[in-house]
């Protein structure tokens, strides 16, 4: 089992700040609109370096989707950004009617998602974005590990033409991938490879995952770790061929288990290769005030509880 070690936590967030910068000097027509949440998306730095190429929208998320739509029209490059529950559940229908129907190419950037957010509590909270998301036509869902792969998520979506809705946090979390990463739409990444139980993470879970395959090594347990940081277009081809492999799934997800990335495993696999599957995810609920690491202990968001979740499901296959 590979190793992974870190010297340096940095927020996700901050990750998507410095891709957003790095796409803006890579392509002209890469522009950026805000919700009066600049600190909070680290948009500081594109802004200081292109001040002509930003709009200060404010509190008026509806209309920031309704003007990043019309920018596409021009050949700009829209990415707006707000708090997650801002940039989804609060202006679904403009979205979905002038965004995902007419298939506009902006860059739905959605900081401060999960239970993560902490004490601000289940208003600000959202765990049914990555569903909401994915059930728009032709919209991609992505959700990255780590400052390095937020970053070069961000810069990726900048040359893709299409919608896309890009999902990060706020806590500082470990940096473990690598810094030069060429981040590829729809390929899921092989973190470690295993025989006994397939665990398939997204976003915050990613590190918890690659901690739990550690203990359950030490309990006997092969368990093979893949990213699926892209939840749609779902990398179907990786997921059926460790299910081939190990006959039985783990998801993990920092989000409701209704409608996310274990909703999207299980249905592939029920048309394909019928196994055993844990979910660790919200259990249908909303979330609380709180520190973002209590938080997702009491929510059955972490290492340990990947680790049961392991080895409930293999009692079921055997």
């Amino acid at each position: 089992m590979k190793k992974y070690n870190y010297t340096e936590k940095k927020d996700t967030r901050s990750g998507f700040g410095a891709g957003l910068l790095e796409a803006g000097r890579k392509d002209e027509n890469v522009v950026a609109l805000c919700a009066d949440l600049v600190g909070s998306l680290k948009m500081e730095a594109f802004i200081k370096e292109f001040p002509e190429r930003f709009t200060q929208v404010g509190i008026a998320e509806a209309n920031m989707m309704g003007i990043a739509a019309g920018m596409t029209i021009g050949g700009k490059i829209p990415f707006t950004g707000t708090f997650a529950n801002f940039s989804t559940g609060r202006v679904y229908d403009q979205i979905r009617q002038s965004i995902a129907y007419s298939d506009k190419n902006v860059k739905i950037c959605a900081s401060h998602a999960g239970l993560t957010l902490g004490e601000d509590g289940a208003t600000h909270q959202i765990l049914e974005d990555i569903g909401m998301m994915k059930m728009l036509p032709g919209m991609v869902v992505i959700n990255p590990c780590d400052y390095n792969q937020t970053k070069a998520a961000t810069m990726a979506i900048a040359a893709y033409n299409g919608p896309v809705y890009l999902r990060f946090g706020r806590p500082v979390v470990p940096i473990f991938t690598d810094p030069d990463q060429k981040f590829e739409i729809g390929k899921a990444w092989m973190v470690n490879e295993g025989t006994d139980v397939s665990i398939f993470a997204t976003g915050h879970l990613v590190w918890e995952a690659i901690q739990a395959a550690e203990q359950l090594e030490t309990l006997g347990i092969s368990a093979e770790v893949i990213n699926i940081h892209t939840i749609k277009p779902l990398d179907e081809e990786a997921v059926l061929k460790s299910v081939a492999k190990t006959r039985c799934v783990v998801s993990a997800e920092e989000h409701n288990r209704f409608g996310g990335l274990g909703d999207s495993i299980a249905q592939l696999l029920v048309q394909h290769d019928p196994v055993p599957m844990e979910f660790v995810a919200v259990n249908d609920s909303f979330g609380e005030s709180g520190k973002p690491d209590q938080l997702m202990k009491k929510y059955g968001l972490d290492a340990e509880h990947i680790v049961k979740a392991a080895r409930a499901v293999m009692q079921k296959k055997k």
